[in-house]
């Protein structure tokens, strides 16, 4: 299957630039990415769902507001949760809600559980891949000294000076993300150059969603997740969801899906041992399976 790359117009004045392929018509797919990714690191996933013996699905990734060649608007308010959604889901009715199932990672997955929380019509199914429930990460954030640990690089990324040094030597330290908790053969030359070629053009959309957001590590100066509380009708989820979740995350740690239950009646958890963070990258072709067989179900 060709991948094809639009400019898509959204009637709330963003436009996100999406990947895609599949007919028009059928039942549809959209893929969330995360920090610091594209829609690009879905393309495998995107042509073997769009093949008939694999569903024969309509699959788009779009690039997440502030990325790549989507609107980048300048306000860090813009980034907020609520504004996220509205643009996920202006793109499924486009596309031809309810969707059939929609997709996400990191980020996206955020972006994912609130759209699947406040708009559950517009979604037959959710997959989240290694992106944690909001009220188990706000539990982790304010409670656990591990995941705060893990979470620290957050404050990194809120600094004033984030982008100047990220883009230090050619992209040393957002490179190391890929590689800081072990090897990386899939981050060839190629992959490299996609992905400078998005921080190029969007770094300070990406860092604006960890500005936006308080979900992160209490500090002195800085109550973070010490100053929300989520009741449960916020975070609860009312459609078939699949939770894939690589158990070697050095920044997402299992303990996030513990509880997930409480939140989420019509569950599947799959998890992962040997696989990281970067599990889309390392191993797209279990992700397919399990995507597979749960949208089968």
């Amino acid at each position: 299957m060709t991948i094809s790359t639009w400019q898509q117009p959204l009637p709330h004045g963003i436009t996100l630039s999406c990947r895609g392929t599949g007919q028009r018509g059928r039942p549809v797919l959209v893929f969330l990415h995360g920090f610091p990714e594209a829609a690009f690191i879905w393309d495998e996933l995107l042509e073997h769902f769009a093949r008939p013996e694999n569903g024969g699905y309509r699959c788009v990734a779009p690039n997440l507001r502030g990325y790549e060649d989507s609107s980048q608007p300048a306000d860090v308010a813009a980034y907020r949760p609520k504004e996220l959604v509205k643009d996920i889901v202006a793109l499924a009715q486009v596309e031809g809600a309810p969707l059939a199932c929609l997709v996400a990672h990191d980020w996206g997955g955020a972006v994912a559980w609130n759209f699947a929380n406040q708009h559950p019509a517009l979604a037959q199914r959710l997959a989240i891949i290694n992106s944690p429930h909001p009220a188990t990460f706000l539990r982790g954030l304010r409670t656990s000294p591990a995941q705060q640990k893990a979470s620290e690089y957050m404050n990194f990324l809120i600094r004033p000076d984030a982008e100047q040094l990220l883009r230090e030597d050619d992209y040393r330290r957002l490179l190391a993300f890929f590689t800081h908790w072990g090897a990386a053969p899939w981050l060839t030359e190629d992959v490299k150059a996609q992905y400078r070629a998005v921080w190029d053009r969007s770094l300070t959309g990406g860092l604006n969603y960890y500005r936006a957001s308080p979900l992160r590590p209490p500090r002195p100066e800085d109550p973070g997740a010490g100053a929300i509380t989520l009741p449960k009708q916020m975070v609860s989820i009312d459609i078939p969801t699949l939770v894939v979740w690589a158990m070697e995350d050095a920044a997402l740690l299992p303990e996030l899906v513990e509880g997930l239950d409480e939140y989420i009646p019509d569950l599947t958890l799959e998890k992962v041992p040997g696989a990281s963070h970067w599990i889309i990258h390392e191993r797209p072709q279990f992700i397919a399976q399990k995507l597979g067989a749960f949208l089968r179900g």
